[in-house]
């Protein structure tokens, strides 16, 4: 069964996720890749205002082709998500709640997602054309000089994504891989 969210996330929604599960997301979410978080970071670092306010609000860790004729937006799948880390905790103690993407996380931002209560999802890499037919309307909201890592902004509607990492400590990787070498004793 997937769960059906409306974004932004709020706390119940993100209390009730269990890595594992399956989950189909609407509303708005903004993208941002590592010379966004890069740079993001460093505004932060120096005391300015971020472009975007974070507060409950989910990244996807994508940058997208250019569009063709009469699309909103041309492939848009998952990027590693990992190239992030180094600055995701900051971004989460920020009010962050949610992140898009593929692979595994540091230590440090399972942690930060325990502590913050927030979410990590993944999208199927290699989808990359059919993730893009559940993106409504795409719009570069900053740092257009970065070009396909420019931030933007994203209508999706039922955005296919699984939980990696949950509040209480799940992690889709570890628990899996326990699981199977538990069942192939």
């Amino acid at each position: 069964m997937q769960k059906k969210i409306d974004l932004p996330l709020n706390h119940s929604d993100i209390v009730s996720l269990k890595a594992g599960d399956r989950v189909l997301l609407s509303g708005v979410v903004y993208t941002a890749r590592d010379a966004a978080h890069k740079r993001m970071y460093e505004q932060e670092e120096m005391g300015m205002p971020l472009p975007i306010d974070l507060t409950n609000q989910v990244l996807y860790y994508v940058g997208p082709t250019p569009e063709k004729p009469g699309e909103v937006i041309g492939s848009a799948g998952p990027t590693t998500s990992s190239r992030m880390d180094a600055y995701t905790p900051k971004l989460i103690a920020k009010g962050l709640k949610g992140m898009i993407g593929k692979g595994y996380r540091s230590d440090e931002v399972k942690q930060a997602i325990m502590n913050h209560k927030a979410v990590y999802f993944g999208a199927v890499g290699g989808a990359a054309a059919l993730i893009s037919r559940s993106i409504k309307s795409s719009e570069v909201i900053a740092y257009p000089d970065l070009g396909t890592e420019a931030i933007r902004k994203l209508v999706i509607e039922n955005f296919p994504v699984f939980v990696i990492n949950d509040v209480y400590g799940g992690d889709i990787y570890i628990d899996g891989t326990t699981k199977y070498k538990r069942e192939n004793e």
